[in-house]
């Protein structure tokens, strides 16, 4: 199913919606008058992947603590995609009225989607919301994902740990493959993450990642313009 050509996939972090001091409401208020605006004035549509982000590692941590030791990789998992359905309702509930009813969360039905906004989370252990959104882009014919997260660009190393590490503007999929590596973890701290990498490169599907709280960057990036972040394609 192909939606057109003025459909995107945003996926963003849960950690944009939920930090670890709690739920920025302010960057949800300023997220929801964007996204309006861009369907009221330019006519687009959304598919919006949501993360469980900061709350889902609390949760695995909690785990972890009272447990006494490491958890079962389902149990973390399924954390995880809790976390980032419990995100995903907050953020449908905002687009209620423009919104499709239905959290997609089983990617093996294709919807109808007949809204300008369709909210969409995780769906079983093994899938990251990387992963979902790369899917989304399968499904419905979109040739992008907009990875929207709590940093500007991607670096050719950690800027935390080493002060010389440098930002990158472009980069192919190989090389960004090379740089990760394959091995992914529930909840896994990455600009995008290793499985969700694999698809993206072997469907030639482009990814975007820029600082989902600078929105007018965001809106360069949807018209097509120069802007601050990195290309992976």
């Amino acid at each position: 199913m192909s939606i057109g050509k003025n459909a995107f996939v945003l996926s963003l972090g849960g950690s944009l919606v939920v930090p670890n001091g709690g739920i920025d409401t302010q960057f949800l208020l300023d997220f929801n008058t964007f996204v309006r605006n861009q369907v009221s004035s330019k006519k687009r549509r959304f598919f919006i992947t949501v993360g469980g982000g900061a709350i889902a590692r609390q949760y695995i941590e909690a785990g972890r603590t009272t447990r006494g030791g490491e958890l079962a990789e389902s149990d973390i998992d399924w954390l995880g995609v809790h976390s980032s359905r419990l995100n995903a309702q907050l953020v449908r509930t905002i687009f209620q009225d423009i919104a499709d009813p239905r959290v997609i969360k089983h990617y093996e039905i294709i919807l109808k989607i007949e809204s300008p906004v369709a909210i969409a989370a995780g769906w079983k252990p093994g899938w990251s919301t990387d992963y979902c959104a790369v899917t989304l882009c399968q499904d419905y014919g979109v040739s992008q994902v907009i990875n929207l997260t709590n940093v500007d660009q991607v670096y050719d190393r950690d800027p935390k740990k080493f002060a010389d590490a440098k930002p990158i503007d472009t980069i192919s999929w190989k090389d960004y493959r090379h740089m990760i590596g394959s091995d992914w973890t529930p909840g896994m701290n990455a600009p995008f993450d290793p499985i969700a990498s694999k698809l993206a490169h072997e469907v030639g599907i482009t990814v975007k990642i820029l600082n989902g709280k600078n929105l007018d960057n965001l809106a360069k990036a949807l018209d097509g313009e120069a802007f601050v972040g990195t290309t992976i394609k």
